[in-house]
This record gives structure tokens, sequence and C-alpha cells, in this order.
């Protein structure tokens, strides 16, 4: 059992889960700060609310402090950015660069053993190996 466990924690994919939540909390303090202290400013210099975080409003006693809710819409509209720029999009390219062409289209015959289409001109089935 207990060799079970560590092949299970020493798999690829585990570790590369691990590394990549440690980067990813590392990587929203970074865009926290960078919310709260670059575009949060820039947007109340337009505006002309200094601060966000301290919109509020109270009804009944209880507070809502909706200027906390649009920083961290800001944050994820961020993340959200940065994760489509710098990662979704290259990899999409990249991917794209990969993919084979789509096949010339050809004329098929069906296998009579294994009935999967393959080339006119096939003598014998490349799924079954059949001699057609």
């Amino acid at each position: 059992m207990l060799k079970e466990f560590r092949d299970f924690v020493l798999r690829g994919n585990v570790v590369d889960l691990a590394v990549a939540v440690v980067i990813g909390a590392a990587f929203s303090s970074v865009v926290n700060g960078v919310v709260e202290d670059l575009v949060t400013p820039l947007i109340a210099a337009i505006g002309g609310e200094p601060d966000f975080a301290r919109l509020s409003f109270t009804i009944n006693g209880s507070i809502f402090r909706y200027g906390d809710l649009i920083n961290r819409l800001l944050t994820f509209a961020i993340v959200a950015a940065v994760v489509f720029f710098a990662v979704v999009r290259p990899l999409n390219a990249v991917v794209a660069c990969l993919r084979p062409e789509k096949p010339v289209d050809r004329p098929t015959r069906e296998c009579p053993e294994c009935l999967s289409d393959i080339p006119q001109a096939a003598s014998r089935c490349a799924f079954c190996t059949a001699q057609v």
C-alpha cells in the first residue's frame, strides 16, 4: 500500500499540479497587487473615486462592501486576460502548427473483414491486415 502511495505521489501529473497551484497562488498575489496599486488608482483618477475598497453602503446595519467586489472583478478580468493571451493563444498556435494536415480525399472501400474504410487501391487492410 505504501508503494502504491509513493507511486501516486511521484507520478508526474500530481507533482505538476502541485507546482501549478503554488505558482498560481503566487501569481494571484502579484495580480492583486497590480489591481490594488495600479489599476484601481488609475481608474479612480479617471472616475474621481480614490479607493474602490472603501466603497460601501448600509441597509439596516448591514454593510455591503461593493468596492471590494469591484477590485475582485478587476483581478479576475486581468487573470483571465493574462491566461488567455499568455497561455491559451500561444498553445493553440503551437497545436495548430503541429496538427497534421487533413488527408486528401481518396476513393475508399469497405474492408470485408472488419468493415473499416480503406483506400480503393489497397491490397491489404491497415486495421485487420486481411488481404482484400
